[in-house]
């Protein structure tokens, strides 16, 4: 796959994690919590950034996405397993209005809303790095 279009499926990536988000807010009026407003931080940027990057052919904006999506990921780890590991859930720090650990989904039993987000950022960070490595294959050539 090439470079432009690894990039695309990052931009598509992020947009699909983007309107998922809003549609949960905003269409079926799930209050985020202080840890989803976090994950929304470190992945909205992400449409305009990659967007810009496409459009520009600017394949170093794959590292912007990489650090974004790292921190990102890294929130919706700790989210998750404040939901799912009960040793996480006991020591739950304090999260606004709406609790960290409340499930407003909980498909299969192990789909949540930081776990969508999370496949969200790992797949923006193996398409990062993927278009990172094409990048580097060609300028040693």
């Amino acid at each position: 796959m090439g470079k432009e279009n690894l990039l695309l499926a990052a931009w598509l990536t992020a947009l699909v994690a983007t309107l998922g988000s809003l549609y949960f807010s905003e269409v079926l009026h799930f209050i985020p919590c202080d840890l989803c407003w976090f994950q929304r931080i470190f992945m909205y940027p992400q449409v305009i950034i990659l967007g810009i990057a496409i459009a520009r052919k600017d394949f170093a904006a794959a590292r912007y996405s990489l650090a974004l999506s790292l921190v990102g990921g890294m929130i919706s780890l700790y989210h998750y397993a404040l939901q799912k590991i009960p040793f996480f859930q006991d020591y739950a720090i304090s999260c606004g209005r709406v609790p960290c650990t409340g499930q407003y989904i909980n498909w299969l039993g192990f789909i949540t809303i930081p776990f969508l987000a999370l496949t969200a950022f790992t797949m923006i960070i193996f398409l990062s790095l993927a278009v990172m490595r094409r990048q580097q294959e060609e300028s040693e050539r």
